[in-house]
Order: C-alpha cells, then structure tokens, then sequence
C-alpha cells in the first residue's frame, strides 16, 4: 500500500512540474521569439528565458527519484 502511493506521489510530481512547464514556456518562447524578430541581441538571452522553466521539470523529476529510492 505505501510503496503505491509512493508511486502516485512520484508520479505526481514529474506529471505535475511538466504541466507546469508546458503553460509557462509556451508565453515565454513567444515573447522571446518576439523580441529576436525586433532586435538579434537578445537571442541568447531568449535561450536562456526559455531554458529557465525546464528546471521546474528537473527539480520534479529529482524530487521524484529521492521518493522511489529513499
């Protein structure tokens, strides 16, 4: 019974920050796209606006390990 809702909860927790990243990075990458097509100096700082919400996924995804292994 525990180690299926530990399941649950690490599932939770990957699916969750995904969905989460998916409703942030969409407006972001429109405005970044946006301020590319106006000036090429903010490619980079584009890349890294976009980059910043997949962490959201990473830090799921460790929380999500430590709950199947600890």
């Amino acid at each position: 019974m525990v180690d299926g809702l530990i399941a649950i909860g690490a599932g939770l927790a990957v699916g969750l920050a995904g969905i989460g990243t998916g409703l942030s990075q969409g407006p972001i990458g429109a405005a970044a796209v946006g301020a590319v097509a106006e000036d090429r100096s903010f490619f980079g700082m584009g890349i890294i606006f976009v980059a910043l919400p997949e962490t959201i996924v990473i830090f799921g995804l460790v929380i999500a390990i430590l709950l199947m292994f600890l």
